[in-house]
């Protein structure tokens, strides 16, 4: 009879001795991913606005470096890309929340602004980060299910939703042998959520538990579950991967 020690039984971490930068990675998704990427034994690089939060969450997950910067500021960017040891292996971008407004409400420099936030901010990380990756490695972009519906409300949200999905496909054919999906969410549980919704994040809490297929709210971790699968999983490449709980499925 062979005996199987909890030693071997183990599996092996998926993602060790590998580098994993995430941009967004002082709370929220970002963290989560973080978190989750260590566990599978990767060196993390976290990179956020503020520094005071970064300093906590690189002292929790032994960070191997940080960096606090803006990062639609395109010179930071790229000055930090090209201060990173290379090579790295993945990239997760958790990008910068929705802004919720009518079309007539709009400003110009809205638009540019909602349109930048999503695109141009994906493409000019891609753009610095690529040159480092090692073949295999992934660039993970974060989007949203809930602005593929059309309302007064919605706005932008709506225009910036429908071009990702696209820009990551052929991001995915101009960048091979890197990797290039998108994680598209719907309502997760984390800092951003409450921030937007205030003293109605508890009503939309309980809403969702009661309605959702899965009967649960999603959280930060079910995101970072599927973030490191994709950085893991090296067959997987131009495609975007929702996560809502089954929310798309309801009647709105």
């Amino acid at each position: 009879m062979t005996t199987t020690t909890a030693a071997s039984s183990r599996p092996e971490p998926e993602l060790r001795g590998q580098t994993v930068v995430v941009i967004g990675g002082s709370a929220g998704i970002g963290l989560e991913t973080a978190r989750r990427a260590r566990r599978e034994g990767a060196d993390v690089v976290l990179v956020a606005r503020d520094p005071n939060r970064l300093e906590q969450a690189a002292r929790q997950l032994q960070a191997s470096s940080t960096a606090a910067l803006d990062a639609t500021d395109p010179a930071a960017l790229a000055r930090f890309f090209a201060d990173l040891p290379a090579p790295i292996d993945h990239v997760m971008v958790t990008g910068p929340g929705p802004h919720y407004a009518p079309l007539a409400e709009a400003s110009a420099d809205d638009v540019r602004r909602e349109i930048a936030d999503h695109v141009v901010l994906s493409l000019e990380i891609a753009r610095n980060a690529a040159p480092k990756m090692r073949a295999g490695g992934s660039l993970t972009f974060m989007g949203g299910t809930g602005g593929r519906r059309i309302s007064r409300e919605l706005g932008l949200v709506s225009a910036a939703t429908a071009v990702l999905p696209p820009f990551v496909a052929t991001l995915a054919l101009e960048l091979a042998p890197v990797r290039v999906n998108l994680i598209a969410a719907g309502f997760v549980d984390t800092p951003l959520s409450a921030s937007l919704l205030g003293d109605q994040l508890d009503a939309r809490r309980e809403e969702l538990r009661t309605t959702l297929p899965i009967g649960r709210v999603v959280g930060p971790a079910d995101v970072a579950a599927l973030a490191v699968h994709l950085m893991s999983n090296t067959a997987l490449t131009g495609a975007t991967y929702d996560i809502d709980g089954g929310q798309q499925l309801l009647s709105h």
